[in-house]
């Protein structure tokens, strides 16, 4: 998962950019970038490795100037986290000039990346699906005008030519030199994307951004989302015209952004992520209702931070006291998507204390977000019962994870997942607890549909394993978890088996 944001201004950009980058800084912690224009025409970047507080001091914010950029955020995923190129924003120079930055992930980017090299005789320099997406559009503009001037119609043909040829997720911004932004996202939306709008004494400005908070923190109105499959442009001048470029969109966006990876204070495809946590609490206290003694329970803590709704909303629901018995360390990335399993294990401990008064002599319920390796789960568990805890249950706002995620989610091999093969009982033992309680695939979806009854289907492979593009097989998920178990494997995202009952309006 990566944040991306786009800034057509009327003045210096970077501030705003670099801003925008630490309300995004959830969404990746591996690496950030920014690319510039100076007069919608000389490109001016700087990436590096790093939060956005570390990559970025004065002296690379006075590198770069202009009226207009992009930026990025990335979180490592397997074959891109050791090496610095493969941060974002990207460039090439034919076309006209192009910086890009891409959230999602490519299911046929082996194939495209052998057609840019036969067909388009166009060369990709390092392993990231990315750079293969970037020369796709810079082919496809390149087919699509006359000349050497750009026009709205040959910007929006072009993008409908990447529609046809690329798989997958995707939600992407680029700076085109002397034109302006391009935005764009997939045929099914499965990442978010959003345009905010800001009027100043010099005129409008606009941002496009993986997320409303980072429109709304930086003093920009929320506007719409980014439809699926629509192109939306933004020339220097400030005029912003959109398209349709897909033939047959839908709009399934992935159902993890609303359990995890989201801010809560985000708007994403018309639903309040806090509101929708909420309502999942409330699905999960009633199955918590049907499956426990409540009278087991004396106290319900939330696993900090993004669990802290449901596990409120399940307490008041249930009747039940609600503590704070674990206090984060705010300066220790996620677990989850940190890279080596002993690494992960030692951060639990680094980012989570627990508090020994609220745990000494109690039942107490736990509720976290999902459970993916079941690393966190089993040393929180283990926090718990040091602390003086005479029972530890555990609740899950999510369904068990038991397959993995092609789509911009660097999701473990499925042999990593804790769920795969085990009973929910095995699942308890596993990670230590006296009971566990997993969320319903189908009350999850509805804590969403109940706030905006329009969404109808959701990306949700990782829980079901049926895959929206229609074009895994396992073969190709086979090859995907060879890849990650490779230290020089050169896929971004694993797996090793799945559903293979996804419907034919799925493809």
């Amino acid at each position: 998962m990566c944040g991306i944001i786009g800034v057509i201004g009327r003045g210096p950009v970077n501030q705003l950019l670099y801003d925008g980058l630490l309300l995004l800084q959830h969404r990746g912690q591996d690496a950030a970038g920014i690319a510039t224009s100076s007069q919608g025409s000389h490109f001016n970047m700087f990436k590096a490795h790093g939060l956005v507080r570390d990559v970025f001091r004065t002296r690379n914010m006075r590198s770069l100037p202009g009226t207009s950029g992009i930026g990025h955020v990335r979180y490592p995923t397997a074959g891109s986290s050791a090496s610095e190129e493969e941060a974002q924003p990207f460039y090439v120079n034919a076309p006209f000039g192009i910086t890009f930055a891409h959230n999602g992930n490519l299911t046929n980017w082996r194939e495209l990346r052998e057609s840019l090299y036969r067909d388009d005789r166009r060369h990709i320099n390092t392993n990231s699906d990315s750079e293969v997406l970037l020369n796709v559009l810079a082919h496809e503009l390149q087919s699509a005008a006359t000349g050497v001037s750009l026009n709205d119609d040959t910007l929006f043909r072009a993008v409908a030519a990447v529609h046809k040829r690329v798989r997958g997720a995707y939600a992407v911004v680029a700076q085109i030199s002397g034109y302006g932004m391009l935005a764009f996202r997939d045929p099914h939306g499965i990442r978010p994307l959003c345009i905010g709008r800001q009027e100043t004494d010099e005129g409008v400005e606009w941002m496009v951004a993986s997320e409303s908070v980072a429109l709304e923190g930086s003093g920009f109105a929320f506007v719409r989302d980014v439809e699926p499959g629509e192109a939306i442009f933004v020339d220097l001048d400030g005029r912003m015209v959109s398209r349709q470029c897909a033939e047959n969109p839908q709009l399934v966006p992935c159902i993890f952004e609303y359990v995890y990876f989201a801010r809560p204070d985000s708007m994403i495809n018309g639903v309040s992520v806090y509101d929708a946590r909420l309502r999942m609490g409330e699905y999960l206290a009633d199955k918590v209702a049907r499956n426990m003694r409540l009278g087991d329970i004396d106290v319900v803590m939330p696993i900090p931070d993004s669990s802290r709704p449901a596990a409120m909303q399940l307490a008041a629901r249930l009747g039940l006291d609600y503590r704070e018995g674990l206090i984060k360390n705010r300066y220790v990335g996620r677990t989850f998507i940190m890279p080596g399993q002993a690494v992960r294990r030692k951060s639990v401990r680094q980012k989570l204390n627990a508090i020994g008064s609220e745990f000494k002599g109690k039942n107490v319920l736990l509720v976290d977000d999902s459970i993916v390796r079941g690393t966190t789960s089993r040393e929180i568990v283990d926090m718990a019962r040091a602390a003086g805890a005479n029972k530890v249950y555990f609740a899950s706002a999510a369904p068990p994870v038991r397959f993995p995620n092609v789509y911009g989610i660097d999701m473990p091999t499925q042999s990593e997942l804790i769920a795969t093969g085990r009973s929910d009982e095995e699942i308890a033992r596993t990670i230590g607890a006296d009971g566990l309680i997993y969320q319903d695939l189908s009350d999850m979806q509805r804590a969403v549909t109940d706030i905006n009854p329009a969404l109808t289907r959701f990306e949700s492979s990782c829980f079901d394993g049926q895959y929206v593009t229609g074009d895994i097989t396992a073969e190709y998920l086979e090859r995907l978890g060879q890849s990650r178990g490779d230290p020089g494997g050169d896929e971004s995202t694993g797996g090793l088996q799945f559903n293979m009952g996804y419907s034919s309006n799925d493809a």
